[in-house]
């Protein structure tokens, strides 16, 4: 079974069929899924269907296919997939998780991958102030990312719950406005990283930066909230020569690759940092136990999704992390 989005705000549970395997391919019973909040809204909001929503997999390696090493079957592995109660993918687009890691925390290492293009990119060094606009998920892991790397964090959020959650988990310094008439912060701000997809947040951290700063758009704008214009973000850019770009998390490859006579023609990137290596550290810092996820999980069955997403629409869940249970559905 998985869970699909046919038309607008309609989300269902359908059967499906796998397709032969591959050579390269691994597949395996789904045990969870992470649901990304923003993203799947925005898909359900749009106009294009039907969509297969999902952002995160862990599940257990049942077949292995010709050319696939070092996979073996019984392990977990993670991986970028749908919800649905099996998971096929090429096995280097897939991570073991380390010894001992529950699956339901496993896929939250997809959410920190959001931002940890950031983190791998930013000219901010450790010990530069950073401010997060925005304490929903991909915030709240973003102010940990950067936290856990040296930086002095702020996060801005008017959301008194989210702004209580970020506390208990130890980001002490949480704001409900943007802190613009802060000496401490005001024009001695590195990085401001916008999760939330809000304009006017976004011009007040070109506001608040520093000269040369940069403001990351990783928030995405799915809609207008303010009367703003192109003007009053072009000034304060122009004014505070601030670095105002995209936060687009794709800007890396997927996985390094190094120089070799013999593959030249396949390509290569030479890169210091991917997609992939920015997962595998997420894995690494959630077993460390890092970042404190008590309480802050909201687990569920993916039998019922009508139900499930108007709750996460209707905002009746409060935890901002979403795991679908897969481990008891049988049918696929």
């Amino acid at each position: 079974m998985e869970i699909i989005i046919p038309s607008r705000r309609t989300f269902q549970l359908r059967p499906y069929e796998d397709q032969p395997l591959q050579r390269g391919e691994i597949r395996g019973r789904t045990l969870c899924t992470l649901i990304s909040q923003g993203t799947e809204i925005g898909w359900a909001n749009g106009d294009a269907f039907p969509v297969r929503p999902g952002y995160a997999a862990v599940f257990e390696v049942e077949e292995v296919g010709e050319g696939v090493t070092g996979v073996t079957r019984g392990e977990r592995r993670f991986a970028m997939g749908y919800h649905r109660s099996s998971q096929t993918h090429a096995a280097e687009h897939t991570l073991p998780l380390p010894d001992g890691m529950a699956p339901d925390t496993a896929v939250i290492a997809r959410l920190m991958g959001v931002s940890m293009t950031t983190l791998m990119t930013t000219k901010a060094r450790p010990g530069d102030r950073v401010v997060i606009t925005g304490a929903g998920p991909v915030g709240f892991l973003a102010a940990h990312l950067f936290q856990i790397c040296g930086y002095r964090v702020t996060v801005v959020d008017p959301d008194a719950v989210r702004r209580e959650q970020l506390a208990r988990s130890g980001i002490s310094d949480t704001r409900s406005a943007m802190p613009l008439d802060d000496p401490d912060l005001a024009g001695r701000v590195a990085l401001v990283v916008d999760c939330s997809g809000h304009e006017g947040a976004v011009l007040e951290g070109c506001r608040i930066i520093r000269r040369m700063g940069e403001v990351v758009l990783v928030g995405v704008p799915w809609r207008k909230h303010t009367d703003l214009t192109a003007y009053d973000v072009l000034n304060a850019v122009f004014f505070n020569h601030v670095t105002l770009r995209s936060g687009w998390e794709w800007e890396l490859p997927m996985h390094a690759r190094s120089f070799l006579w013999e593959e030249l023609l396949e390509g290569y990137n030479n890169a210091p940092h991917s997609i992939f290596s920015g997962l595998s550290r997420a894995l690494d810092w959630l077993a460390e136990d890092k970042i404190p996820l008590h309480g802050l999980v909201h687990h569920a069955k993916p039998d019922d999704p009508a139900t499930l997403y108007g709750d996460i629409m209707a905002r009746h869940i409060v935890e901002p992390f979403i795991v679908l249970d897969w481990s008891q559905t049988a049918d696929r």
